[in-house]
């Protein structure tokens, strides 16, 4: 009997896991579907295969073997720093390049994750904050364009959007303000669900996509076509691999201390190599690049339970989610305004860590203070006029076009420049404070 609550109790947490990561396990492929112009048939796969592959991602992690799992736990989910690139190649390149440089990014940290604990050095936390700012300063335009019914909406700006977009907003911040423990931390995922709901009373919400999509189905590899593999696009795609790396760095030794579990280079190799795995997965099944969540370690010390068994539960759970296209199908009938007023609060969440990072950065030295600024100045001033580099061939075009990329290898050369190695003092693994991922 004690077997029976003990399994029960762990399914529970899990499932509190899935719930936890599950607002950000969907927007993702949201965003960059309807950005795509995916229809609703796509659109609705698009989010089955992402809580598949962010389950099996969370298994392969968890599975501490002697090739990859860094055997903490740690839940997957697809990566905001991948949306804007993504975007990027699919609207230059197609689709299938975009899956193309997925694939090869993932390979090359399956290949090269021995390497990244020693280059640790070249991201101290004026390039770390720097980086992290521009992320979520780069995400801002694309939830205030969904505020007013997203690109190209017949009503894009109209009231009724407006009022949605900013009634969203306005709950979210009501549950931040004085819900308290999990329900606080569920805050972005109920506001979406109520503003669905007030949605569906103003007529803005079909059901037809629910009732179209079949209850089971089996994921497909390359479903849209044999990818294909660009140059720029690739480049492109292994910066950001690198930047996901960087940030599950902080997660790795953040769980590290909370299970009382050290760590040493061989852990995070494997650890590296899993995230490598899972996002080359990502690339085979049409899905994304996938990063350790940050707001799992939270619930990790709420719940005070440090298993493994309750995030391959979890994984398990986003398994079986993955292969139901009904409850895929509902995530793809939230409005644009209700996506635009909880996507506001996490991109600006993600711009607030990044200040909250800088905070450590010695703004003594004239030298850092030039390296936030150009950074910041460039990728921000790049996601706003993204026709800046319009004049350039069109591989490079591809790689400064984003404003994630640009200002952050933006920050790396300068801090290079400025700062060396060593000189100003490199943040160590266990130093790296986490992103704000998705509350909720």
């Amino acid at each position: 009997m004690e077997t029976d609550v003990s399994k029960m109790r762990i399914v529970s947490l899990g499932l509190q896991h899935v719930l936890a990561m599950y607002a950000g396990a969907i927007l993702v492929p949201l965003i960059v579907g309807r950005a795509l112009h995916l229809t609703g048939e796509q659109l609705s796969y698009l989010v089955a295969i992402d809580l598949l592959t962010c389950g099996i991602a969370t298994l392969m992690q968890a599975w501490k073997n002697k090739v990859f799992g860094i055997g903490l736990p740690v839940v997957l989910g697809s990566s905001f720093v991948a949306i804007t690139p993504m975007i990027g190649i699919g609207t230059q390149y197609g689709i299938t390049a975009v899956y193309g440089a997925i694939i090869a990014a993932g390979l090359f940290i399956v290949l090269f994750a021995g390497m990244f604990g020693r280059l640790v050095k070249l991201f101290p936390p004026v390039v770390t904050g720097s980086v992290v700012t521009i992320i979520g300063l780069s995400l801002v335009p694309t939830g205030i364009r969904n505020m007013a019914g997203g690109s190209g909406a017949a009503d894009f700006g109209s009231l009724a959007n407006l009022l949605l977009s900013f009634g969203v907003l306005a709950f979210v911040l009501v549950l931040q303000r004085y819900a308290r423990g999990f329900l606080r931390s569920l805050s972005v995922l109920i506001g979406i669900l109520a503003g669905t709901v007030a949605a569906a009373f103003m007529g803005k919400v079909s059901l037809a996509p629910v009732a179209e999509a079949s209850w089971f189905h089996l994921p497909q590899m390359l479903v849209y076509g044999a990818p294909t593999f660009e140059i720029a696009p690739i480049l492109t795609m292994i910066i950001v691999g690198i930047v996901i790396i960087i940030e599950s760095t902080g997660v790795f030794f953040a769980l590290s201390r909370i299970c009382e579990q050290p760590l040493d280079r061989s852990d995070l190799t494997r650890g590296y190599r899993a995230e490598g795995l899972a996002i080359a997965l990502g690339g085979l099944f049409n899905a994304f690049p996938y990063n350790t969540f940050a707001q799992n370690v939270g619930l990790v010390q709420l719940s005070k339970v440090k298993t493994r068994s309750v995030v391959v539960a979890a994984g398990l759970i986003l398994v079986v989610l993955g292969l139901v296209p009904k409850i895929a199908a509902l995530a793809t009938i939230i409005p644009a305004p209700v996506l635009g007023g909880a996507t506001v609060v996490l991109f600006g969440m993600v711009i607030s860590s990044g200040v909250k990072m800088l905070r450590e950065v010695d703004f003594g030295r004239q030298n850092n203070l030039l390296v936030i600024a150009c950074s910041i100045s460039l990728g921000l001033g790049v996601t706003v006029v993204p026709n800046l580099f319009e004049q350039l061939p069109p591989a490079l075009r591809i790689i400064v076009s984003d404003g994630v990329i640009t200002g952050s290898l933006a920050a790396i050369v300068l801090n290079l420049f400025f700062n060396g190695v060593g000189e100003e003092r490199a943040a160590a693994p266990e130093e790296l404070p986490l992103r704000a991922r998705v509350e909720g």
